[in-house]
């Protein structure tokens, strides 16, 4: 049974070793009564859904220079927001990153809701996202179980059931040790331990503040907890891009719907992604297949894009999509896949 000084003890170190994050009111600075602010809370955790750390720091600092308070944020163009966002990936989050400003700005004055239960009515925030933003911005104590905190409570307790069965459980006993003062810094403090002691690999037992009452370390089994169930293989999918451009520079480009994959984002017209797409380009034109191929991965699939390139005449029609000054056209703004497929069709297509 661990002690009943685990809360403390976690604490301490986290006084002692916080990350310094873009977005985090550190500890030393919230006893001086700094207090969050909770579009910054917010906006971090949904970047940091299915994002890295080190990935979501450059786009948290462009977007809050850019629109510095959720009011500033509901007023942009959605367009702007989504170029933006290119390259996080998982673009549903951009959507709702949008439609959660403009019901926070629209129908709470600006003022986020304090208490998860409220707080998970808004678009695109879900129990976790939630519990966060009620913990570390309001400091209420709401349980904060993010992949880290998973991992430290199947160590603490020796949880050999494999994830993802065993998600509730360790949701529960990371209930367990949810404290009713500083619950804010509380999570953020199991968030660190994950992320830079009680690490997937090779986790740094010395340095941990709990490793006298972990249960997988006095078995030596931290090296291989959490366990995993097997994943199933990801299916490959394969389409085609169609990359023109007109012989005043423009590039031929389209907005993908905005339900579904990579929705809303600009791309390129493209065919269908399955197992065998029929062609379907989006103007008759000499089509020329340079051989060359995108290979990206999603979530559930692999993806396969051959390109095919053409130069067209400025009084090209096509039947989908629109042609964009080469001036307004930002490669950055695309997302990775499409990056990807430009950065080999350029060269092809140069001189235009």
């Amino acid at each position: 049974m661990p002690s009943p000084d685990l809360g403390q003890r976690l604490l301490a170190w986290y006084d002692l070793h916080a990350r310094t994050l873009p977005w985090r009111v550190g500890p030393a600075q919230r006893a001086a009564g700094r207090l969050p602010d909770p579009y910054r809370v917010w906006l971090s955790e949904v970047m940091l859904q299915q994002t890295t750390v080190a990935a979501a720091k450059g786009y948290f600092e462009r977007f809050t220079h850019r629109w510095p308070t959720v009011q500033a944020l509901a007023a942009a163009p959605e367009a702007e927001v989504m170029a933006e966002w290119a390259g996080l990936g998982y673009y549903a989050r951009a959507r709702n990153l949008i439609a959660c400003a403009r019901v926070v700005a629209d129908e709470f004055g600006g003022q986020f809701p304090r208490t998860g239960d409220e707080l998970v009515k808004l678009p695109g925030i879900g129990p976790y996202t939630a519990a966060a933003i009620a913990a570390i911005a309001f400091d209420r104590p709401e349980t904060v179980v993010d992949g880290n905190v998973e991992r430290v409570m199947a160590r603490l307790h020796a949880v050999e059931e494999p994830l993802p069965a065993a998600k509730r459980r360790l949701a529960g006993l990371a209930a367990r040790l949810t404290p009713t003062e500083r619950p804010g810094d509380h999570a953020q403090a199991l968030m660190d331990l994950g992320a830079t002691v009680c690490t997937p690999k090779s986790p740094s037992c010395g340095a941990c503040p709990w490793a006298g009452d972990c249960a997988a370390h006095k078995k030596g089994l931290a090296n291989v907890l959490p366990r995993r169930a097997p994943r199933a293989a990801r299916p490959t999918r394969h389409g085609i891009a169609y990359i023109a451009r007109r012989a005043d520079g423009a590039w031929l480009v389209e907005r993908r719907p905005s339900r579904g994959l990579l929705g809303g984002m600009l791309g390129w017209p493209c065919s269908e992604w399955g197992e065998a797409p029929a062609p379907a380009p989006p103007l008759q034109a000499d089509w020329a297949d340079p051989g060359a191929q995108v290979r990206h991965t999603f979530t559930h699939f692999h993806l396969h894009l051959s390109l095919r390139v053409a130069r067209l005449d400025e009084d090209a029609r096509p039947e989908r999509g629109f042609f964009m000054p080469a001036a307004e056209f930002d490669p950055a703004s695309l997302p990775s896949v499409m990056r990807k497929a430009h950065a080999l069709a350029a060269p092809l297509l140069k001189g235009f």
